[in-house]
């Protein structure tokens, strides 16, 4: 499959790009997708949610009152869970939520979100950018060119730009990243998907793999 290489204009450059069919031509696995996004949103959560249970609660284990013939139910502890202010009942401790999530799988879930990013036409090959200094105003020119300005956008380097990172990092719906942190959870929450041409080779290498 080729596509055409634009300039920052959104202008044809003339030149083509060929992709890879094992990569971005492969029947989307739903599944592996699945697994990835809910293995990275996993990843994001800090697990420091902590609730006292009655025997870490303050107070006095003294008996609030006699056991018969008050015409309630019988009560112990103020700590009880039944009281206000008391422990709680099997409340969330801190936990890790990471689990292990084989390399294959990963790259099969990143290979099927390209593969969608295809079908959908949510794809465009830019040639390789730089910015001689952080302007979020030529940011804003570049996704204007591309006619990308009302959608959220996942712009994909070759390698680290600082100044291109820096002006798309004010702009709520855009993202940069390298190829290298390219990430199943990223491709799919963006509308549409810029690979700059000096990504596209490196990505299939890392993918190929």
């Amino acid at each position: 499959m080729e596509l055409a290489v634009l300039n920052q204009k959104g202008e044809d450059t003339g030149r083509k790009v060929q992709l890879s069919d094992e990569i971005f031509g492969i029947e989307p696995n739903d599944n592996a997708i699945y697994l990835d996004v809910k293995q990275y949103l996993a990843n994001q959560r800090q697990g420091t949610h902590k609730s006292k249970e009655r025997n870490e609660v303050a107070g006095s284990t003294k008996k609030i009152k006699k056991q018969k013939g008050t015409g309630t139910a019988r009560a112990g502890s103020l700590k009880s869970p039944v009281f206000r202010g008391g422990g709680r009942v099997f409340g969330p401790k801190p936990r890790n939520y990471s689990f292990k999530l084989n390399k294959k799988v990963k790259q099969l879930a990143r290979k099927s979100a390209l593969a969608y990013k295809v079908k959908d036409n949510s794809l465009s090959i830019l040639e390789n950018i730089s910015f001689d200094a952080p302007k979020t105003k030529a940011y804003l020119a570049l996704l204007n060119g591309l006619a990308l300005s009302d959608k959220k956008t996942l712009l994909v380097l070759p390698e680290d730009n600082k100044n291109v990172y820096l002006s798309s990092r004010n702009i709520p719906k855009a993202k940069v990243v390298t190829v290298n942190d390219v990430n199943t959870y990223s491709l799919l929450n963006a509308d549409h998907l810029v690979l700059c041409e000096g990504s596209v080779s490196k990505l299939e290498t890392i993918l190929s793999k």
